[in-house]
């Protein structure tokens, strides 16, 4: 579908996206000392809104809504890299990579975090929150454009919550302002300073995982604060319609959603076996249960907060956190990966026909997937796009791993979990990831979350459909 306002669309996102570079300054009168940083974003955002508004003032044509999608995703990226460049201490690769992780709510970083300003701490967080619910998302909060449930579709979100695309954005906003304002008094109540909190809770709704301490989540040597980020990435990595249910209160609805069930399956295998390989590396039993519990959650949700450092863990715990990576979390929510529905789907399936095999001919047996309010029956239709979808996913992320194991000179196992890391948006490291890390890596990496984030098949929409 063609969209009929594309460069009058185009330039109110460059508006909008140099105007969230000037939301860092509001840390500024907390703490006025880092004033002197305050130019390296005023410079990108002010070149950006004066961008957008002459880009608005051009002949409208036509545009579809893919490529406005992709547009607004890539000068984003490239937009929010200038004040890590400005800062000084980094490449423009490591900069680009710092925006795109952000962004994308992948979470891997170059960045010496215990030795940078407050300012940049939090713009970090704050990447990652936007990056979560999406620019389309963000710029439909304030603008209805024409075509607005087809730009919304388009950067991922597949379920409309209410009677209209402007209702259901306000409420998804809605939803992640309370928990986000949850998380952040439950992490103060809990020992984490007030600053830490708030960034802390942003990018564990938006499945993100930037922290500010070198050691993430472990710094703080704490359950309570491990179980508030539990529970904060069950949230960011839940589906926006079944959160909503969530959100009303209609707790048997969200129970039966397949989706849920599939997640909660998982768990309850993938816990007790990450386990049970931890202890047999060496860990006592209780230690082994607390780290499997929370990376496996942190795997799957693809957040990326860690608890401990994986170079001493077994390979088949590596493994075990891999394939929660590739499958990822909820469809039309801030994670990564294959996605839990699309799993979900195929794994139906794959029972339906072993099924088959084993009655009789003539018996007719049929196979639902549940959204928690309403009950649908799995087709070949929905098979077939998950199928094709996991497929895709699976051959990129071949491709990336040999290449990443080729450039970096790591082992497979380790080029393996990094790009799974990467592809999945998910942000946990084995160590491949860092400061000194060469700029070919790092775009192999930069690929990885761009299609990971924006999902394959908007990209080859916006670069291959219509094309004349």
């Amino acid at each position: 579908m063609m969209h009929r306002e594309g460069i009058s669309v185009m330039g109110k996102m460059m508006i909008l996206e140099g105007s969230l570079l000037l939301v860092p300054l509001l840390v500024l009168p907390f703490y006025p000392k880092e004033i002197g940083f305050a130019w390296q974003f005023l410079l990108p955002a002010i070149v950006s809104i004066v961008l957008g508004m002459v880009v608005c003032r051009r002949q409208k044509r036509n545009m579809s809504s893919s490529r406005i999608v992709v547009f607004a995703w890539i000068y984003g990226f490239l937009i929010a890299a200038f004040p890590f460049w400005l800062y000084g201490n980094l490449t423009p690769v490591q900069a680009l990579f710092e925006s795109v992780s952000g962004f994308t709510t992948t979470g891997l970083s170059v960045l010496d975090v215990e030795r940078l300003p407050r300012i940049f701490l939090f713009y970090r967080g704050f990447l990652q929150y936007v990056g979560g619910l999406g620019f389309v998302m963000m710029m439909l909060l304030f603008i209805q454009e024409k075509d607005s449930v087809t730009l919304y579709q388009a950067e991922g979100h597949p379920d409309k919550l209410m009677l209209t695309i402007g209702k259901t954005v306000k409420v998804i906003v809605q939803m992640y302002g309370f928990f986000l304002i949850a998380g952040t008094i439950l992490y103060t109540i809990f020992g984490m300073s007030l600053f830490d909190s708030l960034v802390h809770s942003m990018c564990a709704l938006s499945t993100g995982g930037f922290s500010n301490r070198l050691d993430s989540i472990g710094y703080y040597n704490s359950i309570p604060v491990e179980w508030i980020t539990v529970l904060l990435m069950l949230i960011g990595t839940t589906n926006f319609s079944l959160l909503l249910l969530l959100f009303r209160g209609r707790i048997r609805d969200f129970l039966r959603s397949s989706e849920i069930r599939f997640m909660g399956g998982l768990t309850l295998i993938m816990v007790p076996v990450m386990t049970l390989f931890l202890v047999r590396g060496g860990n006592s039993f209780g230690q082994s249960t607390e780290l499997a519990f929370f990376n496996a959650f942190s795997a799957l949700s693809t957040t990326g907060y860690s608890t401990c450092s994986y170079s001493e863990w077994p390979q088949t715990a590596l493994a075990v956190m891999i394939l929660l990576m590739i499958i990822g979390g909820g469809i039309g929510s801030t994670a990564g990966g294959i996605k839990l529905g699309r799993v979900c789907r195929l794994m139906k399936h794959l029972v339906w026909n072993v099924k088959k095999k084993m009655i009789p001919d003539r018996t007719v047996t049929l196979t639902y997937y549940c959204k928690g309010t309403e009950k649908e029956l799995l087709d070949r239709t929905q098979v077939e796009e998950a199928s094709t979808y996991a497929q895709t996913y699976l051959l990129i992320y071949v491709v990336g791993t040999i290449s990443l194991t080729f450039f970096s000179g790591c082992t497979l196992l380790e080029g393996a979990f990094e790009f799974a890391s990467s592809l999945g948006t998910v942000g946990l490291s084995i160590g491949v990831t860092n400061a000194g890390t060469t700029s070919v890596c790092l775009l192999i990496e930069i690929i990885g979350m761009i299609l990971g984030r924006l999902e394959i098949f908007v990209l080859i929409q916006a670069f291959f459909k219509n094309r004349r």
